[in-house]
């Protein structure tokens, strides 16, 4: 069940003299999909940044040596390549000065990523994302029909790649991922020193899901000042267990300009924050986990497909909102979601008055894979 639209892409970017880097949460797929890819060819050399002898080879590096190392190999992937310190000049110096080889770098921290490489390789890399199994990859799988069927189940336990393949073992797995984001990567890379409050803090975030958030109220909560609260919503966002949400804001005076949503890219991890895993029709917060289900779905369905598009939310000081809103080719599409099909909605006539030619609709269980295919 892997993305097979970004398996396309990236044999499209073969041997164009630059790298390619993939990125992405640990466990999702990336290492299974690069060798899926490379299987069975005789020009692959595979290194592991998560072993000791990789990240010495890198620490005392010489293109001299690694092409020796290389010999006749074409295709070199550096998986966890964050792992690597200065892995940006690293893969640099190879790109610069060895010919005729593609390198691929794969990450589970884009801001490890990010501070290390877009400096250094800029103009010199493809750089790509890859997220939890999507609806879109599901329907493909088995059918619209049967995934339709199973969406209660999604909302509840999300679609890591081993939730889906492990029926009856989601809670367990859960909690081990969620372990995994808060602790190997998050707290040991970023050597964040109080690992109770940043749990405090997702967890604040968790229950929080849908609405605006206040870094001052947040710190409160969790016994943090505001600039710390930011730092690691940063670092959060960064190694993939979260994002944001900005408002949009453009012709009213009291529309909210600085406001922020935050959301997860999984709801399984979420709930596994919280510890909660009651099913859809015992559940209190059915609406932002659709909210949530719906937003991270829309976004894995626009990067995999490679549509340039803007999205917000919208607000005003009276409360008035609007759950989505994109941007794409100069036309507004404003989304509402609704659990319940029957559910009344009020237009908003003060947005579609505001930003004329703006489209407006409503999306529920009966037509949500109108958004996600």
């Amino acid at each position: 069940m892997i993305q097979r639209s970004l398996e396309q892409v990236i044999l499209s970017k073969l041997f164009l003299k630059k790298a390619i880097l993939l990125m992405g949460p640990r466990q999702v797929g990336k290492t299974t999909l690069l060798q899926k890819i490379f299987q069975n060819n005789p020009d692959l050399f595979w290194l592991n940044g998560d072993e000791l002898d990789v990240q010495n080879l890198f620490s005392t590096f010489s293109a001299t040596r690694f092409k020796a190392i290389l010999g006749s190999k074409k295709i070199v992937v550096i998986d966890e390549a964050q792992r690597i310190d200065s892995i940006g000049l690293r893969l640099k110096l190879i790109i610069d000065t060895i010919d005729g080889i593609q390198l691929i770098a794969t990450g589970s921290s884009s801001f490890e990523l990010a501070n290390k490489v877009n400096e250094p390789l800029t103009g010199r890399k493809w750089e790509y994302k890859m997220y939890p199994i999507s609806f879109s990859e599901m329907v493909t799988y088995h059918g619209l029909l049967e995934e339709k069927r199973m969406l209660p189940h999604r909302l509840v336990y999300g679609y890591y790649p081993d939730v889906v393949s492990n029926q009856g073992n989601e809670k367990e797995i859960l909690k081990q991922l969620s372990d995994s984001y808060l602790y190997k990567d998050v707290l040991l890379w970023e050597q964040i020193q109080k690992p109770d409050k940043l749990i405090r803090l997702l967890q604040a975030i968790a229950l929080q899901l849908g609405s605006q958030v206040s870094y001052h109220e947040l710190g409160q909560i969790c016994g943090l000042d505001s600039k710390t609260v930011e730092k690691y919503i940063n670092v959060l966002e960064q190694t993939f267990v979260i994002f944001r949400l900005g408002s949009f804001n453009r012709n009213l005076r009291n529309e909210l300009k600085n406001s922020k949503k935050i959301y997860f890219y999984d709801n399984g991890i979420r709930n596994a924050l919280i510890a909660n895993f009651n099913q859809v029709e015992a559940r209190n917060d059915i609406g932002p986990l659709w909210e949530n289900f719906l937003i991270s779905e829309r976004i894995k369905h626009l990067h995999y497909t490679q549509q340039w598009t803007n999205y917000w939310y919208w607000r005003t000081k009276d409360q008035k909102e609007i759950d989505f809103v994109e941007e794409s080719n100069g036309i507004i599409t404003a989304y509402e979601f609704k659990w319940n099909p029957k559910s009344k909605v009020k237009i908003p006539k003060l947005f579609l008055e505001a930003y004329a030619g703006s489209e407006y609709k409503m999306i529920h269980p009966d037509n949500f894979e109108d958004l996600l295919l």
